[in-house]
């Protein structure tokens, strides 16, 4: 009735299937030192001093960033230092921009402060804009 089983196989432990929905969320209390990549979502609402390149980032009214973003989606609620690459960007009336932007489609709220140039559809260089999702330009190792 209680025998013991001569099969003592080992028994693999479950694994975690990484929800690729789910947003990396960097808190107000964090401070980051260096370029960001991610294939999914960024909810920002600390302070970044580097690059990011993600699919799709929110800046919330307490995140900032120094330095140069690339993504198919953006918006910016607080503060950027910096270029801004993206097919969407959404600029909120709390927001503070100083840099270039280059998109495909641009809103921007009344109040939101912008000091920069804007250019619809294309680079610094008149070439087609690239994003992350898009082509040629897909995150690939660590942002430029």
């Amino acid at each position: 009735m209680f025998s013991k089983s001569s099969n003592n196989k080992p028994v693999a432990s479950p694994t975690m299937s990484r929800n690729n929905n789910a947003p990396s969320i960097i808190g107000s209390d964090v401070r980051i030192q260096g370029n960001i990549t991610t294939l999914g979502e960024i909810q920002l609402d600390g302070n970044v001093e580097g690059d990011i390149k993600s699919a799709s980032l929110i800046i919330g009214e307490e995140g900032s960033v120094t330095g140069a973003i690339v993504a198919d989606s953006v918006i910016v609620r607080g503060t950027v230092n910096g270029q801004i690459r993206s097919r969407t960007i959404r600029i909120e009336k709390a927001a503070n921009v100083t840099g270039d932007l280059w998109h495909e489609s641009l809103s921007v709220e009344a109040g939101a402060q912008i000091e920069g140039k804007l250019s619809h559809g294309a680079d610094e260089n008149g070439k087609p804009l690239k994003t992350v999702n898009g082509t040629p330009d897909k995150v690939e190792g660590k942002a430029s």
